[in-house]
């Protein structure tokens, strides 16, 4: 196969993993090993594999779900029942199971995940794993002007640094004791980004702190130092993937993704921590409610909550726009108990987003996604900043 043609069929190809390797013989080898591994998740029989030359000596491993297993599990690349196609009970493993699912929505995926190595993909998905656990043990006190940590293990160093990390603290215990109540019996102050920042951070410290403890010892350095965060934590730790032109499904989330849903009404989108909700997706159709950690979102209940943001916004005694989340509760309520009103806001709600600075026709569902960077030890992409 000559170098257009294979990059026509490159093309044709629909999403799922692609591995790059530097020799046929090689990709031979890797193709068998992935078998293997897959055979752990009952998932070999489920996908099929092209080896395709690239520039050089170089050829590429693509991997995806078989046709007939891609209708089957996610129509649609609908993932959000992968949980239950999937014959996954309550009494199912549960980071076993997660770990099975996110192997099928990147295999299933519209979008091409390509990595270095077979190490470099199984760390990525632990990394997931990970962050989807950590997003089911989360919970907060929602505040967009405030915040606090435990002052065992962080301090606060000013608006420039952020809070960091008290020295000598294990990050990895740091980030579970903001986070995680179980740990300590509080809640923390948070904003939902900032949030989702912490679990994503926990996340990767975990899968460093066993695989690759260089990289945790200077996650560790750093974040005694300076915190990343807002567009710099984006820049440094996460890739977008989907586009504006080249949407993202409006049901496909794979577990470990950081997703925004937008606010499409104008004037309570004007308030300060409701122009839009950052979650993590956690996997069997569940979104992280760090407010609320026993009732977690739906994508129809947090399509729902959103739209009713416009019923509870104000304006209060200094002129400035807040909003009465009681009111937000019993319109939502009233909602879901109304099929025909339930339906009507599904309609209106579940569909991509207007552009930024537009508030029409468009809906809360975002075209877009993040996931973390490769952490793991034979090919890294993480770079930190020398701050």
């Amino acid at each position: 196969m000559n170098s257009s043609t294979a990059w026509l069929a490159l093309r044709s190809l629909e999403g799922g993993i692609q591995l790059t390797t530097l020799q046929a013989a090689e990709a031979d080898r890797l193709a068998s090993k992935l078998t293997n591994l897959l055979d752990a998740w009952a998932l070999a029989c489920a996908v099929q594999t092209l080896i395709l030359p690239l520039q050089g000596s170089q050829v590429a491993l693509i991997c995806t779900l078989r046709p007939e297993f891609r209708a089957q599990y996610m129509p649609g690349h609908d993932t959000l029942a992968l949980h239950e196609t999937l014959g996954h009970t309550p009494q199912t493993d549960e980071a076993w199971a997660l770990e099975r699912e996110i192997w099928v929505a990147l295999l299933g995926s519209p979008h091409r995940f390509q990595f270095a190595s077979l190490e470099s993909l199984t760390s990525h998905i632990r990394v997931r794993r990970n962050m989807a656990l950590d997003a089911r043990k989360t919970a907060l006190a929602f505040k967009t002007d405030a915040a606090e940590r435990p002052q065992a293990f962080w301090q606060d160093g000013g608006d420039d640094a952020g809070f960091i990390l008290q020295p000598g603290r294990c990050l990895v215990e740091a980030l579970i004791a903001a986070t995680q109540p179980d740990a300590t019996g509080k809640l923390y102050d948070f904003s939902c980004y900032r949030a989702t920042e912490y679990v994503i951070l926990l996340g990767i410290a975990q899968e460093v702190q066993t695989h690759h403890p260089l990289m945790l010892e200077a996650l560790q350095q750093l974040n005694e130092r300076h915190a990343v965060r807002s567009g710099q934590f984006h820049d440094v730790f996460l890739i977008e993937y989907g586009s504006m032109d080249a949407p993202l499904p409006e049901r496909f989330y794979v577990p470990g993704d950081r997703l925004w849903f937008r606010n499409p009404d104008e004037r309570s989108s004007d308030v300060t921590g409701y122009e839009g909700s950052w979650v993590m997706y956690m996997g069997g159709g569940l979104f992280s409610n760090f407010w609320k950690r026993d009732q977690p979102f739906t994508l129809e209940s947090k399509a729902i909550e959103i739209f009713h943001w416009r019923d509870g916004v104000y304006t209060d005694a200094q002129g400035e726009l807040q909003m009465d989340e009681s009111v937000v509760d019993q319109c939502v309520a009233q909602t879901q108990r109304d099929p025909e009103a339930r339906s009507n806001v599904l309609e209106r709600m579940i569909r991509m987003r207007d552009p930024k600075g537009v508030y029409a026709e468009g809906g809360c569902i975002d075209t877009t996604r993040e996931y973390p960077r490769s952490v793991s030890q034979d090919h890294c992409e993480l770079v930190l900043p020398q701050l």
